[in-house]
């Protein structure tokens, strides 16, 4: 499980003057608003499945793993759909048990289960109702503007394969008695696609450097809430990376080339794609092409990134005096 958030672009697009005839269909189809659906199409379905682990879960019915006469949250009111008791699970949610049926990611089932299914489904479970809002939260906050700028194809290609670069990585350092959760990795896919959008589409933003420091802020924050115990900073970085890499491929514009808008010529010539926009569109794909290969062959020949990198769980939990990470 994971928790993520953010914000809209700081800085807004110049618009295509209208007066440029040559790229008046360009202009016009580069700054076409496209209705938003399939982001809260996301929402309702990752509603949908929650609802669907309380069901499962029936907490009054099969009790908690903690015995002792542990009792369910809200059972008076919730009746099956009552959380397991907060010792068990504080953020108001299933028992793992259930989340494990219902396709959580385990890296033995994964490897040697040959369950590779939990790879995609694990994206769409989430481990309570603190978890669901917030990450619910951050994709509309997030995704709803994409997919206005650049319509629901290639928002949500990036967040799918986002999501499954989350949990790929998440696999390959997850201890074999742990499980995953949630659109985390696909949330920072989208955050990672923002931030190459920008340097994909440099010379036709405004405010570029308020631009880039209030995103690099937003991704730090969020990588940083990442270390703490029971969130999976690896599916945070696989998502961020895989969607990086995408935003490169997906969500180029084509360019004049001038930095600002007083600046823009009197011409009939439309916008084109520059040569350093084809550099990085190949340079990401290879990429993103190879770094999946990798990862997939070390997964399914049974590694643990754990073993070959001794310091890399410090990546997903820093241990303090406050907090463990073997919880």
């Amino acid at each position: 499980m994971a928790t993520g958030g953010g914000q809209g672009k700081a800085a807004g697009y110049y618009q295509y003057p209208a007066s440029y005839a040559g790229g008046a269909a360009a202009a016009a189809d580069e700054e076409r608003r496209w209705w938003p659906w399939l982001v809260p199409t996301v929402l309702v379905a990752c509603i949908a499945v929650f609802a669907a682990e309380m069901f499962v879960n029936d907490c009054p019915r099969h009790g908690s793993a903690l015995g002792g006469g542990a009792g369910c949250v809200a059972a008076g009111l919730l009746r099956r759909f009552s959380f397991q008791p907060l010792r068990e699970n504080p953020l108001f949610g299933p028992s793992s048990a259930t989340l494990e049926k219902m396709g959580a990611l385990n890296w033995a089932k994964v490897v040697h289960g040959h369950q590779a299914w939990r790879l995609i489904s694990c994206i769409w479970l989430h481990a309570g109702l603190v978890h669901l809002v917030v990450n619910m939260l951050s994709l509309l906050f997030i995704g709803i503007r994409l997919e206005q700028q650049f319509g629901f194809v290639r928002i949500g290609v990036i967040y799918l394969i986002s999501g499954f670069g989350g949990s790929v990585l998440s696999a390959l350092f997850l201890r074999s008695n742990y499980i995953s959760v949630g659109a985390s990795g696909a949330l920072f896919g989208l955050l990672g696609s923002m931030l190459s959008e920008l340097i994909m589409n440099w010379t036709i933003y405004s405010n570029k450097a308020a631009a880039a420091i209030t995103l690099l802020f937003i991704i730090a924050i969020n990588l940083a809430i990442g270390i703490l115990p029971h969130a999976d900073n690896f599916a945070h970085i696989g998502g961020f990376a895989s969607g990086f890499l995408l935003g490169f491929v997906l969500l180029a514009r084509p360019q004049f080339g001038w930095m600002e808008r007083s600046e823009l010529p009197q011409t009939n010539q439309p916008p084109k794609y520059k040569l350093y926009q084809y550099i990085l569109w190949v340079a990401a794909l290879l990429l993103l092409v190879v770094g999946f290969v990798i990862i997939l062959v070390m997964l399914y020949k049974g590694k643990n990134g754990n073993d070959s990198c001794h310091w890399c769980h410090y990546l997903n939990c820093v241990p303090t005096s406050r907090w463990k990470c073997d919880t």
